[in-house]
């Protein structure tokens, strides 16, 4: 699977292995704490609803943790947007080919950068 590439469907780009790895992990990670999550959200609403002062005392741990992962979340989410936009940047980069404007005329390249129509 490493250092294959996939044709991503309808539009015959190459999405290379790795980048795939990458996300396949990253959701994996992503899954995992949000059932975490789950899972403490639920003692959280057990021991508020107990009203039992150890247990309302835990739930400033819990709500910490709590925290702690949502940062998490957000973080892997950052870094698979941050790598998902490089590679669609690598794959229209070698694209540019037949590439049209908004205005239905062909997109001007100079070097390796081409100009995007603004939408």
């Amino acid at each position: 699977m490493e250092g294959e590439a996939y044709s991503a469907p309808g539009n015959g780009s190459q999405i290379d292995g790795k980048v795939l790895q990458t996300f396949q992990k990253s959701f994996g990670q992503v899954q995992s704490i949000l059932d975490q999550n789950r899972l403490l959200i639920n003692e959280i609403n057990q021991n508020h609803e107990s009203k039992i002062p150890d247990n309302l005392s835990r739930n400033v741990t819990l709500i910490r943790e709590l925290n702690n992962n949502i940062s998490r979340v957000v973080d892997l989410y950052d870094g698979l947007s941050t790598s998902f936009a490089k590679t669609i940047e690598t794959s229209s980069e070698g694209d540019s080919a037949g590439t049209l404007k908004s205005d239905g005329k062909p997109a001007v390249v100079s070097g390796q950068k081409r100009f995007r129509p603004q939408f």
